[in-house]
């Protein structure tokens, strides 16, 4: 197999959004501080869960693994976009464009599983709390994680070899903000219908079964604390699915209308926006979303700003 040898592109460049490049320096400490602040946010979460015992539960385990997934699935763009804000030639080798497209693609995949296994979590400790113990042992826990990212890295596999060994003989410019497979289609000098296709189906598959399975998951959780006779009762089981179904609707809200289409044609700008808000936004928003409406996330920090003196 020789997948590079039908490419006369040895790199592309990140167009990213032009007419914004003169404000390139005041865009730049925005997103730096927009990075900081998620891996700081983050690695605050990770930290809690490991040191506080009452936080040491399948769900936190989720939370805090969720946090580390999270730092690094923002560490393979972001940088390279903070790089291009300030360089006057935005380029990335034709290897790492598509390692960049890997890895990207292998964490985002990573993210539907585990956000469906920490759904099947609450499903069991709501709607079956006498066997949750039995069943969500730590061995599970950690074999479930394990098993998230391990499908998660094997998902784009075929995607990468297939979009590899196309060739590109035109233009270079990528109209996106990083390396992805629909705009890399788009430059692609032949028929990429079979890359479409396969696409359609990994995507599919990967968002949709996932997305499926969490709102049934959430279905019958709902049903069961209708059961539930006291309204206080069904205030806290539910309370503890808040926080997880706003993190799911607000990513699969834009990774469903990014990645689930049967063309190669996309409108440029409205998919860069798109980039912004999953890739940037929401991996700020999770600590903010679970630290904002999670009660023990909120007792844990302030018990240890308190021991630290602060």
């Amino acid at each position: 197999m020789e997948p590079w040898n039908k490419s006369t592109v040895s790199e592309f460049i990140l167009v990213g959004f032009p007419t914004l490049y003169k404000y390139g320096s005041f865009l730049f400490l925005c997103l730096l501080l927009v990075y900081i602040l998620t891996i700081a946010f983050n690695v605050i979460i990770f930290v809690l869960v490991r040191l506080d015992s009452r936080l040491h539960t399948p769900m936190y385990f989720f939370i805090s693994i969720l946090s580390i997934l999270e730092i690094w699935y923002t560490a393979v763009t972001i940088p390279k976009m903070l790089t291009n804000l300030l360089v006057p030639r935005k380029s990335i080798s034709f290897n790492s464009c598509l390692l960049q497209t890997y890895f990207f693609h292998s964490l985002g995949a990573s993210e539907c599983y585990l956000l469906t296994t920490m759904a099947y979590d609450r499903y069991l400790a709501i709607c079956h709390p006498l066997h949750y113990p039995s069943i969500m042992t730590s061995k599970m826990t950690i074999k479930l994680a394990a098993a998230c990212f391990t499908l998660g890295f094997l998902c784009p596999i075929t995607e990468v070899i297939l979009i590899s060994r196309l060739p590109f003989c035109g233009s270079n410019e990528i109209q996106h903000i990083f390396c992805d497979f629909p705009p890399l289609l788009s430059l692609a000098c032949t028929d990429t219908s079979v890359n479409v296709l396969a696409d359609f189906i990994i995507n599919s598959f990967i968002i949709l079964v996932t997305f499926a399975f969490i709102i049934i998951s959430y279905i019958r959780i709902i049903f069961s604390i209708f059961k539930i006779r006291t309204s206080d009762g069904r205030i806290k089981a539910f309370s503890t699915c808040v926080s997880h179904l706003t993190v799911v609707l607000l990513f699969f809200s834009c990774i469903v209308f990014m990645y689930v289409r049967l063309t190669k044609s996309y409108s440029l700008y409205y998919d860069r926006v798109l980039a912004v808000i999953y890739s940037v936004f929401t991996p700020i928003l999770n600590p903010i979303i679970y630290s904002l409406r999670n009660k023990d996330i909120r007792e844990a920090f302030k018990h240890k700003i308190e021991r630290v003196g602060i």
